[in-house]
């Protein structure tokens, strides 16, 4: 019985310790408060949806105080000890950074993630309340990749935030920290919806219907 609880028993990390592993790591991970969290492989479509917001941001801000950075940047989230990678982050002015590393961000003001069936509950949820003690956190943008269809979240005071979705090929998502309008066209081109099936269920997967978050 000992043995058996000891085998079962979850390994702590400091964030130094993460840190460390993650710069040697072939795949990236999470890190939740002492736990590390191996994260899902992308698809195709996920990596469009990130590029196409990525240029257009990049685009749009040219010349203004803000910079764009895509998802090789980790953010850390002091209040809930937590690193995360968002697909894409926005901030204001120049980059604050966690103990001088400069692939460590504290301060994204936009913070733009791309769904997918196996993390859409927790980019919904837990991940946002935590996103929501960063104090320059001002906007949150979700990007489903099965459908055109935005959800758009503005802070509007303590706890209290506006919501917005979109899900017409000719609208155009609006931002609020800054004057950026990107048509959902442009957001979702090249992106094949038919393609979505094969890329989050591959073949030796489908026949287990009970399990619906494989991407």
């Amino acid at each position: 019985m000992t043995a058996t609880l000891q085998a079962t028993e979850k390994r702590y990390y400091t964030p130094e310790e993460y840190l460390a592993l993650e710069e040697t790591a072939e795949y990236k991970s999470e890190y939740r408060d002492g736990e590390i969290v191996p994260m899902t492989g992308g698809t195709t479509n996920h990596n469009r949806i990130a590029r196409n917001m990525l240029i257009a941001l990049t685009l749009q801000l040219r010349g203004q105080d803000y910079e764009v950075f895509i998802g090789d940047v980790r953010l850390w989230i002091p209040k809930t000890k937590r690193f995360t990678y968002p697909d894409v982050m926005v901030i204001a002015g120049q980059p604050e950074y966690y103990d001088n590393r400069k692939d460590t961000i504290t301060n994204a003001q936009v913070i733009i993630a791309v769904l997918s069936k196996s993390t859409k509950g927790y980019d919904r949820g837990d991940k946002f309340r935590a996103y929501q003690t960063i104090p320059s956190f001002q906007e949150y943008i979700l990007l489903d990749q099965n459908q055109m269809f935005i959800e758009q979240y503005v802070k509007q005071a303590n706890k209290r935030w506006s919501y917005r979705m979109y899900d017409e090929e000719d609208a155009a998502l609006i931002f609020s920290s800054f004057q950026v309008e990107v048509p959902l066209g442009d957001i979702y081109e090249k992106v094949d919806f038919a393609e979505i099936e094969a890329e989050e269920y591959p073949e030796d997967l489908k026949e287990d219907e009970g399990e619906s978050d494989r991407v």
